[in-house]
């Protein structure tokens, strides 16, 4: 055994160029279970480039939630790495950081724009 266990941070942010409806709160909707797989498709790849990416094991969309605009809708994830004794302590700040570079200063993640200032790490 490595003694690795697994660690959770949250990440959330605002596209705003994806207009909220109803159905994308709705976990089992097709229009949830779409705009899950892309966020997937776009956040993962991001945070395996980043410092944890050797030990990053994934995110989940928790939610999608109506933004303060007609057209945003924010976006709460849980994301998962495994932790071992030899790892250095997970840096929020540094991640967010690299994030923000990858993401254009907070403006874009892959088609969709960005608020600049809903990036968000917890963990």
């Amino acid at each position: 055994s490595t003694g690795a266990i697994t660690e959770h941070f949250t990440l959330n942010f605002t596209i705003t160029n994806l207009m909220f409806t109803t159905d994308l709160q709705t976990p089992n909707s097709r229009k949830f279970q779409s705009a899950e797989k892309i966020m997937k498709h776009y956040i993962d790849p991001l945070l395996q480039k980043s410092s944890i990416g050797p030990h990053f094991t994934g995110c989940k969309v928790t939610g999608f939630r109506s933004g303060r605009r007609r057209d945003d809708t924010k976006v709460d994830a849980v994301c998962s790495y495994r932790d071992n004794a030899s790892l250095a302590r997970f840096d929020r700040e540094q991640l967010y950081q690299e994030l923000s570079t990858m993401t254009n200063n907070v403006t874009k993640l892959g088609h969709y724009s960005l608020d600049r200032s809903s990036l968000h790490i917890d963990g």
